[in-house]
């Protein structure tokens, strides 16, 4: 699960940084609302944590404008704030819940846990179904009719991806930004190695879906 924080306190956006990633979550980190807005408009976030009081465009800007594109990512926002008509306010722009600083870290990860459950793919009990197989969220298991696999971090990723985007087109460049991070140095032979693995696998379990390549453009999963 891959996670945009927008906090420009930077002591505090690294050490958010660290909880989430201890908790196996994928996480880019800016620190303004134009770099935020930036991100966040590609679509490929799960889960936005969000601070209201931000350099170059603020919190409830950023996320009017996000709302006003199309894009409904869950979004937390952080604040100093606590008075009631700030909390209206915000949730009136489109956020999804609010948190006040100071917050316990354990709060936090179970309002993002909270927020990932109600994002509205048809995950029954922690698990994500394509056709005839399905990828347990939490053992990481890819399971079949056949048989079942345990996938790598990097897999189970990427798998549930495409899952999430069943028959539309995973490009490579979102893939590498999903997977690995806007600032990373990932190559396109990266993820050509990772799908040549998860297209083994598929074939282990016995599963009918294949990952088709669409030439200089990306991958689809289809059943």
């Amino acid at each position: 699960m891959k996670i945009l924080l927008v906090e420009d306190e930077k002591q505090l956006s690294e050490a958010l940084a660290q909880l989430l990633m201890k908790s196996k979550y994928v996480v880019d980190t800016v620190y303004d609302g134009e770099a935020g807005l930036d991100n966040a408009l590609t679509g490929i976030y799960d889960v936005i944590v969000l601070d209201i009081m931000l350099p170059k465009l603020n919190g409830l800007e950023m996320l009017k404008e996000l709302r006003a594109n199309g894009i409904s990512t869950p979004t937390i926002l952080l604040t100093a704030k606590g008075e009631t008509n700030d909390k209206v306010a915000g949730l009136d722009c489109g956020a999804d819940d609010y948190l006040t600083k100071p917050f316990s870290s354990e709060e936090l990860l179970a309002r993002i846990r909270a927020l990932c459950r109600r994002k509205g793919e048809i995950i029954i009990d922690n698990i994500l179904t394509f056709s005839d197989f399905r990828l347990n969220l939490s053992t990481y298991e890819l399971e079949g009719r056949k048989s079942s696999v345990r996938l790598t971090l990097k897999e189970f990723e990427i798998m549930k991806y495409i899952m999430h985007r069943p028959n539309r087109v995973a490009t490579k460049d979102d893939l590498i930004a999903k997977v690995w991070g806007f600032d990373s140095d990932a190559l396109y032979n990266n993820i050509e190695v990772y799908i040549s693995f998860l297209r083994k696998k598929l074939l282990h379990i016995g599963t009918k879906a294949t990952i088709t390549t669409l030439r200089g453009i990306g991958y689809k999963l289809e059943g």
